[in-house]
């Protein structure tokens, strides 16, 4: 029988390795980024086109290459960050695996331009597909630039499984931003298509988060810090107000390295135990430093996810580090136990040396029931001794001799304009006498959540918040692709900060939101101006509509324009709903169970929920049969 094993020829070895690190645009993006920083780079500029299939370049002004690095660096295995296998429990730098270019160059067409300070020339290399084009000694300018193109050009089956553009470059700005986050001190720019996205100088730690998510992100932060043998925390984390119902702006760094843990961030919403509404998440942007031998980087791939030795006293820790946070800038309420602040003095009193207590003058007497008396009075006060001495002071004699005389000589008389009151308490053969219906369409709220309904086969229960989201879903899918809303103008028109991206979602989706009776002013590179909203938003949620607008839109892209104007119908249904413990008066009950049955898709929620339960008769008298 003949031989089956045999060795994979080296440029099929290197696009399987690729499949392992270049997943995507975006991973790309990450490896050049990286390797600029460890190039000791002040100034790194990100260019895209195409959300990164046609072009992805990268330009800093790092310390170079020579021409024998410049072709090396292609190579599987080469790499300037580590000699032997105990440097990887040592790791300073951030890419070390020595594949990244090779696997880059296996599946795109890559030019590279290097020069070193010291030098007057550069190196230009021209590759396609792991074979090496053309190499020549050029004029360019000092550090390096790569640039990579036509991505996945040569395995037309993974390109096929990219994504649309808009979904793409989500996933590469993702990976710009925790680079740019984990190092402030360095200039980044990215430029898509020609536009300018971000352009960020270099600066502290809280300047680099506001600049990359907008300046209304300054007043929600309050920074932490703490210093242990083990571990130096610092950074900021949002007031509990500003909690969003997604996880986004969530943030970890290790020695300057984004990474992911699901048992860090618990300790982070830990320590906001009590302070968040059910389903909300805090954002938080915290750095931790660590010997570098205390933790493995390279337990991943994509070097997201890190081991730590001592993870038990880093839970505690961060826990306590935040709760700290919040209690210091008295985000979090502090009990103090020592202290009575209803017993503190009046300002105005504070320096005066004495005080002088208040007179009460009393008429020993005064006798308010001195009358003509009944006889039960008159036997009354044979038997009471003389009037007891009070401390209390009372109105003057003459006016209670006035208010009783009205109605003297009979207590009935004081009851005699009153109409009796029902006893509505449940009595002996009365049950659930008082609050009998038998006519259908009667409704009945339960628990602040649920609308009951009586039908002729039996009753249907409603939940009125998926309810409501049905309906508003619909009108307003109907607003969009149908007719034009109708808008009311603003007396002082809103003035809204968002970052960058986000405005740059907000102005792709300009005629939608208008459609919907939103009225632009003005769009600014971190604010946008707001001069009319539909009839039926307030003020007050026009800030809370947009954003769970951008965070729908940035976990379900659409790639067609329909399910573009889906999700955004979806999004207003969602924040507009009436939500769980709103009281509703019995006609607003029954205009939101007409308005559910007469939609098109009554029985399921935009999101699929089922937005009742019929019970019939049969059903009920199971229940009891049993």
């Amino acid at each position: 029988m003949s031989d089956i094993i045999q060795l994979l020829p080296d440029h099929v070895a290197n696009q399987i390795a690729a499949g392992e690190v270049v997943q995507r645009p975006a991973s790309v993006v990450k490896e050049l980024l990286e390797n600029a920083i460890d190039a000791g780079a002040s100034v790194i500029t990100l260019l895209l086109k195409d959300a990164g299939k046609t072009l992805i370049q990268v330009i800093d002004n790092g310390k170079g290459m020579s021409a024998t690095d410049a072709r090396l660096c292609f190579e599987r295995h080469a790499t300037s960050k580590i000699k032997d296998a105990e440097d990887l429990f040592n790791l300073s730098t951030k890419g070390f695996r020595g594949e990244a270019l090779a696997s880059i160059a296996a599946i795109a067409h890559v030019e590279l331009k290097t020069r070193q300070d010291n030098e007057e020339l550069g190196t230009a290399i021209k590759i396609e597909g792991s074979t090496v084009v053309s190499q020549d000694i050029v004029s360019t300018a000092k550090g390096t630039s790569i640039a990579v193109k036509n991505l996945f050009y040569n395995i037309p089956a993974r390109r096929n499984f990219l994504k649309s553009d808009t979904v793409e470059t989500r996933h590469i700005i993702d990976e710009f931003q925790r680079v740019a986050l984990a190092h402030p001190n360095i200039s980044f720019s990215l430029h898509h298509n020609g536009n300018e996205v971000y352009h960020l100088k270099n600066s502290n730690l809280r300047k680099r988060i506001v600049a990359i998510f907008g300046n209304r992100t300054n007043e929600k932060l309050v920074p932490i810090e703490e210093q242990t043998d083990i571990i130096t925390i610092r950074g900021f984390i949002a007031k509990p107000e500003y909690a969003k119902k997604k996880r986004g702006e969530q943030f970890f760094f290790v020695n300057d390295r984004f990474i992911k843990s699901s048992y860090l961030n618990h300790a982070v919403n830990s320590a906001f135990e009590g302070l968040l509404e059910q389903g909300a998440h805090p954002t938080y942007f915290i750095y931790f430093e660590v010997p570098p031998n205390s933790i493995d980087i390279n337990i991943h791939p994509t070097k997201t996810e890190v081991k730590f030795d001592n993870e038990k006293a880093l839970y505690a820790i961060i826990r306590a580090t935040v709760k700290h946070s919040l209690g210091q800038y008295n985000v979090a309420p502090v009990l103090d136990f020592n202290r009575d602040a209803t017993l503190d003095t009046p300002y105005e009193f504070k320096d005066k040396s004495s005080m002088s207590s208040p007179t009460i003058t009393v008429d020993p007497t005064f006798n308010p029931f001195k009358t003509e008396p009944t006889e039960s009075q008159h036997t009354y006060e044979k038997k009471s001794t003389a009037s007891t001495s009070t401390s209390f002071s009372t109105p003057s004699k003459s006016s209670y001799k006035h208010d009783y005389k009205k109605d003297a000589g009979s207590w009935e008389s004081l009851y005699s304009n009153i109409e009796p009151i029902e006893d509505t308490s449940v009595s002996q053969g009365q049950l659930f006498e008082s609050t009998q219906e038998t006519e259908t369409g009667k409704t009945f709220q339960i628990q602040k959540k649920y609308i009951l309904s009586s039908i002729k086969s039996g009753v249907v229960l409603i939940h009125q918040t998926l309810a409501h989201q049905r309906v508003l879903y619909e009108e307003y899918l109907e607003n969009i692709t149908v007719k034009e809303a109708n808008s009311q103008q603003l007396l002082f028109p809103i003035n809204i900060s968002f970052s960058s991206t986000d405005i740059e979602m907000i102005y792709g989706m300009k005629s939608d939101l208008e459609s919907t009776g939103f009225v632009f002013n003005e769009f600014t590179k971190d604010s946008i101006t707001i001069g009319g909203i539909p009839i039926a938003i307030s003020e007050s949620q026009i800030t809370l509509i947009l954003e769970q607008l951008l965070d729908d839109m940035k976990l379900e892209v659409p790639d067609t324009s329909f399910s573009h104007f889906d999700v955004m119908a979806k999004s207003f249904a969602k924040s507009l709903a009436i939500k769980t413990g709103t009281v509703l008066s019995e006609k607003e009950q029954e205009t939101l169970v007409n308005n559910l049955f007469s939609c098109k898709e009554p029985s399921v929620s935009p999101l699929g929920k089922a937005t009742f339960k019929t019970l019939t008769l049969q059903e009920i008298d199971t229940i009891f049969s049993k």
